[in-house]
């Protein structure tokens, strides 16, 4: 079994084509199927159902692929630890981030991040802090920024507290409460809300504000990215509670203190199994101490 049959499953899975993996993998879509053929007669199993439409994992092939995606990071981990231990950090870094990270400014920081480490690539991905959480277990990613409600700690990662934030009311320019200098969860509960989708903890934190208060509210809009709410609600389709500290960040919205409104925290997390050079120089970066608390 070769590294390199490897990467050629991985990006047949995710691109889901044969020709398109073989583009991505920069070699002829004819020895890309060679060493897949190779790799699934010494396995003693297909690894893909293949038609003239469309290519699938097989149950093999499902149950190979993350003990795959783990081979090629401990290959390429491997290669990052022997720069480290001669003054070079080069690899990998894969960062997964909340669709509303406050706390740090993330573009800035990766800025100094690039003029430090030149050979280090970057890859961003946004998700749910429950989808991070999981991703970081796994090892799919080496760093995650989250938003929980006060009280929910990250389980089964290390992490470090980046702060704390209050929520606000958001609406559109020409709503009644535009004008007001405050609000409150009674007042807003009369309101058509746009939020995050249920079972997030972006929406559990308004969600257990609300429930607190013995109020019922309705959400008539779900949707997975803040720019997309503020899309929403500058159309006035309803109401949306969010972070101070991001919503500096939308255009064409009014935001309101609201007096007993939820509150979150922000989280950094990663691995209990420790980071990789790339990861740790990343760390250095926020100025986030390595050995800090972990569940």
């Amino acid at each position: 079994m070769e590294l390199q049959q490897l990467r050629y499953v991985v990006a047949v899975a995710e691109t889901g084509s044969f020709t398109r993996a073989a583009r991505r993998c920069l070699v002829v879509q004819s020895a890309l199927s060679h060493q897949i053929a190779r790799l699934e007669r010494s396995l003693g199993a297909r690894l893909f159902d293949r038609t003239s439409r469309s290519v699938r994992l097989t149950p093999a092939g499902a149950a190979f692929l993350p003990s795959a995606r783990q081979c090629l990071a401990a290959a390429e981990r491997a290669a990052a630890e022997v720069a480290a231990a001669v003054g070079e950090v080069r690899g990998r870094v894969v960062v997964g981030v909340i669709p509303t990270v406050a706390a740090v400014d993330l573009p800035a920081a990766l800025k100094v991040f690039r003029e430090r480490y030149p050979q280090v690539r970057v890859a961003l991905g946004m998700a749910p802090s429950h989808e991070l959480v999981a991703q970081v277990r796994s090892g799919a990613v080496d760093l995650a920024f989250l938003g929980l409600p006060l009280g929910a700690a990250p389980e089964g990662v290390r992490g470090h507290e980046l702060g704390r934030d209050d929520h606000v009311a958001v609406v559109a320019p020409a709503h009644p409460l535009a004008g007001k200098p405050e609000t409150d969860l009674q007042t807003l509960a009369h309101e058509l809300f746009v939020d995050f989708p249920a079972g997030s903890p972006g929406r559990m934190q308004s969600d257990q504000a609300f429930a607190a208060a013995g109020l019922h509210r309705e959400v008539a809009f779900e949707v997975t990215t803040a720019e997309l709410m503020a899309g929403l609600l500058r159309e006035g389709l309803g109401v949306a509670v969010l972070p101070s500290r991001y919503t500096p960040r939308l255009s064409g919205v009014v935001t309101v203190p609201i007096v007993d409104g939820p509150s979150r925290v922000e989280h950094l997390v990663w691995s209990t199994a420790g980071l990789t050079p790339a990861a740790a120089a990343f760390l250095d970066v926020l100025g986030v101490p390595e050995i800090v608390g972990g569940a």
